[in-house]
């Protein structure tokens, strides 16, 4: 069944400073070798949630390492004093903050990229478990539609802040509201005569909408209101998918509620609502669901497709 029309939504916000990539081969500079380069995540934070959940899926436990940072970073700018030295030996005297995910060279101990979007691509199209040539999620018509889906996302988490000020009058909140439930709907509609986002194999448009389905039920719900919360959750296909996804190991393992939570009321200065008593899915009750699900493995001991990442949508989508 043909998808349904995505909305026009405003860019994503300008890059950070290292945008370093992963060549094919020598000449590029950086190029892929196993081991060489490690990743520094906390899983508290949505983007580097996105970053472990895809270094899951693609089989890199062992091609590339993670450093598993605290989930409250100790710097009042957001940052993580560990990763100090790493920013100073890339940009002598960094003026900005210390943040995660952070690629690194082993062999520099330089940064190579802190930029999400650029980190995700070269996951897919440098490295793998089974060291074949991977697809790339922006050739073969998918990136389009790809990062449609990033930036309804990222319209979700804006409406969903600006739903939740307190200090905003209640035409604006409503405002933000209904184009999030616009948003919310659009997805409905597609999950309700598809099992993935864009079609019936998982893409990588899948891990940013679950990540912003926790982040829309695990924080920007706090300061909404119980109604809104109801209205919110009035999207069967959308939480079912979500729960679903929760349960799959590559999903559920990454997910630090409590991190989640110290970290959001170690830094919000905001107000809260009473849709924070109103929650929408039992996130540990799923994760947990992950240990009873029998093997999906097939005869050659990889996955099964469902439980596989596929970076290009199928035909139908």
């Amino acid at each position: 069944m043909p998808a349904a029309p995505l909305p026009t939504v405003p860019s994503l916000p300008s890059p950070p400073s290292f945008r370093g990539r992963i060549g094919c081969d020598a000449s590029g500079g950086y190029y892929a070798v196993s081991r060489r380069y490690r990743l520094h995540l906390s899983l508290s934070c949505p983007h580097c949630l996105r970053i472990a959940i895809t270094h899951s899926l693609l089989g890199l436990e062992e091609t590339l390492p993670v450093v598993l940072l605290p989930a409250v970073p100790d710097r009042p700018d957001g940052g993580h004093s560990a990763l100090r030295p790493l920013y100073e030996a890339s940009a002598h005297r960094h003026p900005g903050p210390v943040a995660a995910p952070v690629l690194t060279d082993t062999w520099t101990g330089r940064i190579v990229s802190t930029h999400t979007p650029d980190i995700l691509r070269d996951l897919a199209r440098r490295f793998g478990a089974d060291g074949s040539a991977r697809p790339a999620p922006h050739l073969h018509g998918a990136e389009a539609e790809i990062e449609a889906v990033e930036h309804l996302c990222v319209r979700v988490n804006e409406a969903a802040q600006q739903a939740g000020q307190a200090e905003a009058d209640a035409a604006a909140r409503d405002r933000a509201l209904t184009s999030m439930l616009r948003v919310l709907g659009s997805l409905e509609w597609r999950l309700a005569h598809e099992d993935f986002v864009l079609g019936d194999e998982m893409t990588a448009a899948d891990v940013q909408l679950w990540v912003t389905l926790v982040q829309l039920d695990t924080v920007h719900r706090l300061h909404l209101d119980a109604a809104a919360v109801h209205r919110i959750a009035d999207h069967p296909h959308l939480w079912a998918y979500a729960r679903r996804l929760a349960a799959h190991p590559a999903f559920g393992r990454h997910l630090d509620l409590d991190g989640i939570a110290r970290r959001h009321h170690a830094h919000c200065q905001g107000l809260e609502a009473a849709g924070a008593a109103v929650q929408i899915l039992d996130w540990a009750v799923h994760i947990a669901d992950e240990s009873a699900q029998p093997s999906q493995e097939g005869p050659d001991g990889f996955m099964e497709p469902q439980y596989a990442l596929h970076l290009r949508p199928s035909n139908s989508a």
